[in-house]
């Protein structure tokens, strides 16, 4: 993978912008930014998808594929951390001697003198980024965003504004969430996660407080998860001034969630300023009730009327990848989501246990980098049987990775305490051909995972539609 070079001084023009990977959720949404803005872009991705469509639609020249060619008269490069070193566009550049960016460089440069909130967390950072953008336009302002998945109701995850509020889901996984200029913070939670490039828990927690303490204006943040109480007591002792806005159910959050009905769509009340604000969102799960009161500690920290803001806030509807229905097929229902930590996945396999009713739950499993299928394979095991029925794991999708000797999805499927309810099937279309097979009227299949394990599910569904139809 490449390490781009986070500490170079930015260039102050950047020219034709040449983003390799476009069309990937984060990237895609930089290169609508620059589009907007009144750059040339072009880039190149391994395939056509919905981005890449709709990147042409805005003026972009988009190649499938990756070629030195492709780089044509662009003056500087935007890549990804997955890049490898060997991409020839990237090899390319560095002999031209042209300025390579990581993605958030390239978002860096473009955010400067807008007023930033920026979102990070190891889990829940699409949502509670996507609660933010929806609840500030519901009050009425207009702000610039980029999420890292497109918001259902917008259908795009970047927007240019005209407010001074800039919202973005900032990413820790490589440190690079430290590069933003940020006004206010958000933290969803800091479960550990990313050690192969912290390699420990404190270095990982040290980021965050880093990140908190940066933020010029307040640090919103979690009182219920332990990383977080760590975050937030270190920060109390370096940063005594600190304006910190906690919240959660503990007792002594400053935005207390209590009262959660996770039937359906889940309601909730907040305590806030000793007065009850109540709200039922249009998503299911308990998490869910958490993040929005992250994002209505964020909109009531900027000095937005609070029931108000919870009930633009409620109007969410999800963005792509999260619990996102695909469709029915004899009664089964196929559902995606991109949850690849294990306390990802037990939140989105426990939200779907509030809507099944009587059916069964059967999760498509695709472990996510070689390093965390290692690490956390009992853990991914336990969570998959305490909240699954069935469980098919697939191969290990490696990303960023080399593959590493042993470390495969039957890493996962091995450490189930009850065999019989789970099978590691590498070959996708035998996977889908046995969930098919297992599969009762009224049942929900999830696929799991950040890698690209959605492609699996047209196969899902023909296999549905073979079996049942």
């Amino acid at each position: 993978m490449i390490k781009p070079d986070l500490t170079m001084t930015l260039p102050d023009d950047l020219g034709a912008v040449h983003f390799v990977g476009i069309g990937g959720s984060g990237m895609s949404g930089i290169a609508r930014l620059f589009l907007e803005a009144g750059y040339t872009v072009t880039g190149s991705d391994v395939r056509e998808s919905s981005n890449v469509l709709a990147l042409r639609d805005l003026g972009a020249t988009v190649h499938v594929g990756h070629d030195a060619a492709n780089v044509g008269d662009a003056d500087t490069l935007v890549v990804t951390g997955a890049l490898w070193q060997d991409n020839p566009e990237y090899q390319l550049a560095l002999k031209k001697g042209l300025p390579v960016l990581h993605r958030s460089q390239a978002l860096a440069w473009l955010i400067s003198g807008k007023r930033l909130v920026s979102v990070a967390g190891a889990h829940g950072k699409t949502t509670s980024t996507g609660m933010i953008i929806t609840g500030l336009l519901g009050i009425g302002e207009d702000p610039s965003f980029v999420n890292g998945g497109v918001i259902e109701s917008l259908g795009k995850s970047s927007q240019t504004g005209s407010g001074e509020l800039f919202v973005v889901e900032a990413d820790e996984s490589d440190g690079s969430f430290l590069l933003y200029d940020t006004s206010v913070a958000l933290i969803t939670n800091v479960d550990p996660d990313h050690l192969d490039h912290y390699g420990s828990l404190e270095a990982f927690e040290n980021a965050f407080v880093t990140f908190a303490k940066e933020a010029r204006e307040f640090v919103a943040v979690s009182s219920d998860d332990s990383g977080a109480l760590h975050v937030t007591e270190k920060l109390r002792t370096e940063s005594p001034e600190k304006r910190i806005i906690t919240f959660g159910e503990a007792d002594d959050a400053t935005v207390r969630v209590h009262s959660i009905d996770t039937d359906g769509p889940v309601a909730f009340s907040v305590r806030y300023e000793d007065v009850d604000y109540s709200a039922r969102l249009r998503i299911p799960g308990r998490h869910n009730a958490i993040n929005a009161a992250g994002a209505f500690a964020v909109l009531t920290g900027l000095g937005f009327e609070p029931a108000a803001s919870l009930a633009a806030i409620a109007e969410f509807g999800g963005t792509e990848r999260r619990f996102e229905l695909h469709g029915t097929v004899g009664g089964v229902s196929v559902y995606d989501d991109y949850a690849h930590h294990p306390t990802e996945v037990a939140a989105a396999l426990a939200a779907a246990r509030t809507v099944v009713g009587e059916g069964r739950i059967i999760a498509v499993h695709q472990p996510h980098l070689y390093s965390r299928t290692r690490l956390f394979a009992k853990e991914f095991a336990e969570t998959l049987e305490t909240y699954a029925d069935e469980t098919v794991v697939l191969d290990v999708y490696g990303a960023r990775e080399d593959p590493e000797p042993g470390v495969t999805g039957a890493l996962v499927a091995d450490r189930f305490e009850h065999p019989e309810h789970v099978a590691f099937i590498s070959d996708w279309q035998a996977a889908a051909d046995h969930t098919a097979d297992i599969a009762r009227d009224g049942d929900f299949v999830i696929t799991l995972g950040c890698g690209d394990v959605y492609r699996i599910v047209p196969q899902l569904l023909e296999s549905l539609r073979r079996t049942r139809g």
